[in-house]
Parts: C-alpha cells; sequence; structure tokens
C-alpha cells in the first residue's frame, strides 16, 4: 500500500492517471503529448505507477499500450476506506468509481497474487473454484476450439460459439464471452431490451494472462473484442474488479470475502 500512496502523492502522476482515465490503452508518444513533460520524465513516472501497479501495460505488436488498473484502488477501499469515517477518505472513494465507470474499448485489469501458477490455474478452470467466488461453472475440456457450456445458479448458457481460443496451462487461457440468454437475462434482472442488443452484438472474448514474480503471479486479465457503443464495457468494469479480488482473496487465505464476513 505504501507504493500506491507515494505514487499517488505525486500531481504529475495523478495527471497521467487522470489522461488514461479520460482515454486508456495509450502510448509512451500519446501520453507525452497530453502533458508538458518530457519524454524521459513521463517514463520515469510511468514506472513509478507500474510499480504500485496502478498502471499495466499490454503489448500490441510493436505498440505498448498503457492502462490505469482499479486494482490497487480497489484494495484499498476494500480493506481501508470501511474502517474510517468515509468523509475523510472521500478522495480515494472517488477515484474507485472513477476507475470503474471509466470508457473503454477494452477492460485490462492486473492484481499480484501470492500463490503458484498451477493454483491459479486451476482456480480460474475448475468449477470447484470458479463456483466459489464467481458463482459460475464451466462444462468444457478447455482445449482450443472446445465448446464451453456456461452455469449460474441453475441458467445453463450453451452455444457453439461460446469457445476455448487459447489454453497454455499455466500461463495463457482466453475464451469467448457466454450468449445473454433470456434466462440468463431474467436470472440477473437485465432489461429485455438490453439483453436483445448485446446478443446482437459480436462476441466479446476475456484472457487470462500468468507470469510468475517470485514469490507471487502476476494476473492480468484483459477483456475485450466490444462492439462499438456497446454497454457490456460498462458492465463488465463493474463486475470484475470484485471478483478478481475475490479470487486473489480466495487463494491467499483460503476463503472468499463473503465467507470472511459470515
Amino acid at each position: 500500500m505504501d507504493d500506491v500512496f507515494k505514487a499517488l502523492a505525486d500531481p504529475s502522476r495523478r495527471a497521467l492517471l487522470d489522461g488514461l482515465n479520460s482515454r486508456n490503452g495509450q502510448t509512451l508518444r500519446e501520453l507525452c503529448a497530453g502533458l508538458d513533460m518530457a519524454r524521459q520524465s513521463v517514463s520515469k513516472h510511468l514506472a513509478v505507477l507500474e510499480a504500485a501497479n496502478l498502471v499495466t501495460t499490454v503489448w500490441r505488436g510493436r505498440e505498448k499500450l498503457h492502462f490505469l488498473n482499479a486494482e490497487p484502488i480497489n484494495a484499498i477501499a476494500d480493506r481501508w476506506i470501511d474502517r474510517y469515517h468515509r468523509g475523510r477518505v472521500q478522495a480515494l472513494a472517488d477515484l474507485k468509481t472513477a476507475l470503474e465507470q471509466q470508457p473503454m474499448d477494452e477492460f485490462v485489469y492486473t492484481s499480484y497474487i501470492r500463490t503458484t501458477p498451477e493454483k491459479l490455474w486451476q482456480a480460474i478452470t475448475d468449477p470447484a473454484f470458479t463456483a466459489r467466488y464467481w458463482e459460475v461453472t464451466f462444462d468444457t475440456d478447455w482445449q482450443p476450439g472446445s465448446t464451453m457450456t456456461w452455469q449460474r445458479h441453475g441458467v445453463v448458457m450453451a452455444d457453439p460459439e461460446q469457445v476455448v481460443l487459447e489454453a497454455e496451462p499455466y500461463r495463457r487461457l482466453s475464451y469467448s464471452w457466454h450468449t445473454f440468454t433470456p434466462e440468463f437475462a431474467k436470472s440477473v434482472d437485465l432489461d429485455e431490451e438490453l439483453r436483445a442488443q448485446l446478443a446482437a452484438e459480436p462476441r466479446s472474448k476475456v484472457t487470462f494472462d500468468l507470469e510468475p514474480v517470485g514469490d507471487l503471479v502476476k494476473l492480468t486479465v484483459v477483456h475485450d473484442g466490444f462492439a462499438p457503443g456497446s454497454a457490456l464495457p460498462g458492465m463488465v468494469s463493474q463486475g470484475w474488479p470484485h471478483l478478481l479480488s475475490d479470487l486473489k482473496t480466495l487463494l491467499e487465505t483460503g476463503r472468499t470475502m463473503a465467507e470472511t464476513a459470515a
């Protein structure tokens, strides 16, 4: 947490975060264009933000894109804000809200989890784990090209286009997002007009990248492929931070946040 607070204390670094909050996924050149700072200074500030996990990067061909990462702010909110008078930490609460509601073409989220790649892979594929923190299970053999059947609270979502796209155990997993069926919409109180709109859009995808870092695993989740103007990015940006925070808690403590609070 110390690295996060130190990173946020500098106005230039906050300006960089504001720039990414306005338009996520920028190159170093694009970030420099919006600030009255030398390229070297911007690079140094970005290095501090990356070290604090407030910024994460994804390569697209030869371009290195920078994304604002909500995980540290969510961690502060979950672990600290509720312990103190909210009036004194409203700035952090506002920043958390801004991070979760930022407009975007793709969702990128990075978390460092004290576990092993093998255990993390099991946690994102094994129904015994996914049912605990996600309340979702997958019926698939996790082979590229294989179909996936999603099940949530008794609702079954099956479709030929729900498939595993990539599967490299303990390193990378990618699959297409689920179908928005009427049964699913009813189970989550999703408006029928919005459901029909989402069902008609091209299918998005989610990718999990696992990278060992000492006794931690760096987990980067990218959800992309959204249709222009889709409501789905805003919807998943609300859900992913809480889901991944619960995944981290489960792997590091053996219990989900709900189980801990019970």
